[in-house]
């Protein structure tokens, strides 16, 4: 049995028993965690989830909590005579999975044809109850005239 499980902006394959490393989770050594954002469990047939699965949880243990090996950053500006270097340690959180399940996880059936015969009915009704106006003849607008020019008058004493 498997999970798709979502921590961390990222989804994990787990199965009982894996030690993975995660983002880093504000939570103690030996601490036990339960993941509920399950995006799909797989035990003999696949169930996936609209965004996760109802009912299904991962419960994991933290191992420990730590960085990841040192990055060196290296930004470099030609003909400005810039450059900067920089190092850079990701903290992790080191989880080891106990239980996948439960395996009472319900798999969500959507009734289409239901919400079309909702929809077909209101449609119907819709249009018993509001009669057919016909239309009225739309008129062309016409060209406005333009304006005349404004002659100034010379003062002639």
């Amino acid at each position: 049995m498997y999970a798709i499980i979502e921590t961390g902006g990222k989804q994990y394959k787990v199965e009982s028993g894996d030690v993975l490393f995660i983002e880093k989770l504000d939570a103690a050594e030996d601490a036990t965690i339960v993941f509920d954002k399950v995006v799909a469990l797989c035990d003999k047939e696949l169930v996936v989830g609209t965004p996760y699965v109802t009912g299904a949880t991962v419960e994991a243990t933290i191992l420990k909590n730590g960085k990841g090996k040192k990055i060196t950053v290296l930004t470099y500006k030609p003909k400005k005579g810039k450059q900067r270097k920089l190092g850079h340690r990701q903290p992790y959180t080191k989880v080891q999975i106990n239980s996948v399940g439960p395996q009472a996880a319900k798999k969500t059936t959507r009734k289409p044809k239901a919400k079309a015969e909702t929809v077909e009915s209101e449609a119907e009704t819709a249009v018993e109850t509001k009669p057919v106006e016909a239309k009225a003849e739309t008129k062309v607008a016409e060209p406005k005239p333009k304006a005349k020019a404004k002659v100034k008058e010379s003062a002639e004493s």
